[in-house]
């Protein structure tokens, strides 16, 4: 890592546990001061009373943030069955409530209507705009407004526990845009009663998984370690991994010099891809660009700036 006047010239993926209590602003904020790093981003949103994986990408890292915000994403949340809030989950205030409680059966049978591609209203507490506000905050005005229905696809959805008679835990992998305190709001008007979520945690967003995550609290101590910045960057994930799902092409470094330069390469050979559409572009094995392979050439789109050999 070079430091600069503005902060440390670094690239990579920061997979942060964070915790219940922070918004991932502060969450991302928080990263960046221990990094000190120049730039920073994150994929994904989540609530203050959500924990979980929330990717941070630094520098070079940010340029590959739209490929991991369209990836799916896994939840694991408890629903609490009887009463419906303002905001879908326990930080709103009651609306609506009822006696009634599911039984597994019931709950069993109910799921399948909320798999594959689905109609979702989104929560009125959500960071959507409106008219150029922020749903949330017209909703905290006592403003009167409604949010689009939106397709959204839900490609798993388990129930995994039912710790009590009002409580069930569920499992959902689901894709972008989807909001869980949703599918918690209209499981429970399903079910013909009422419901929010109480407890939530994003176990993966894209190929970064929980088990790969660490806390704030694990970062002060690496920040604070006999390794200090070594220790921070030790911690950090390469660019590429956040492309893992798109093909790879590698070129040799006369074609990687066009690519740098803006400019396209023509696609020859037996060996030359077919396919159409985004690639990641390697050179002796380092990442060098995002292109699109159009009629059999390959055009530069987002070019980074990363140690190579």
């Amino acid at each position: 890592m070079s430091r600069r006047k503005k902060g440390l010239d670094i690239s990579g993926w920061l997979v942060l546990d964070k915790p219940v209590g922070v918004t991932s602003t502060h969450a991302v904020s928080k990263a960046r001061w221990m990094y000190q790093a120049k730039k920073a981003g994150h994929a994904g949103t989540l609530d203050p009373l959500a924990s979980g994986v929330l990717p941070i990408a630094f520098g070079e890292a940010t340029k590959t943030v739209p490929f991991v915000m369209d990836g799916r994403k896994t939840y694991r949340f408890e629903v609490l069955w009887g009463v419906e809030t303002t905001t879908d989950d326990a930080e709103g205030e009651a609306v609506a409530t009822s006696e009634r409680r599911p039984a597994r059966e019931e709950i069993l049978a109910a799921l399948p209507a909320f798999l594959g591609d689905i109609s979702q209203a989104p929560p009125k507490f959500s960071a959507l705009k409106v008219d150029g506000a922020r749903a949330y905050d017209l909703a905290r005005d006592g403003e009167e407004f409604e949010l689009a229905e939106r397709v959204i696809s839900v490609h798993r959805l388990d129930l995994v526990d039912m710790p009590a008679p009002d409580r069930a835990v569920f499992e959902a992998e689901c894709g972008k845009g989807t909001y869980v305190r949703a599918i918690a709001r209209d499981l429970g008007r399903a079910l013909q009663t009422r419901a929010h979520v109480s407890a939530l945690r994003r176990t993966a967003v894209g190929g970064f998984r929980e088990e790969d995550a660490i806390s704030l609290d694990e970062l002060e101590q690496l920040r604070q370690g006999a390794r200090g910045e070594q220790g921070l960057a030790d911690a950090l994930l390469p660019v590429e991994t956040a492309l893992d799902d798109i093909p790879a092409l590698a070129v040799n470094r006369a074609e990687a010099a066009r690519l740098l330069n803006g400019q396209p390469v023509l696609l020859r050979g037996r060996d030359a891809p077919t396919f159409q559409g985004t690639v990641s572009v390697t050179t002796d094995g380092a990442l060098i660009a995002l292109a699109e392979i159009e009629r059999g050439e390959l055009h530069p789109r987002r070019i980074f700036h990363l140690d190579r050999p």
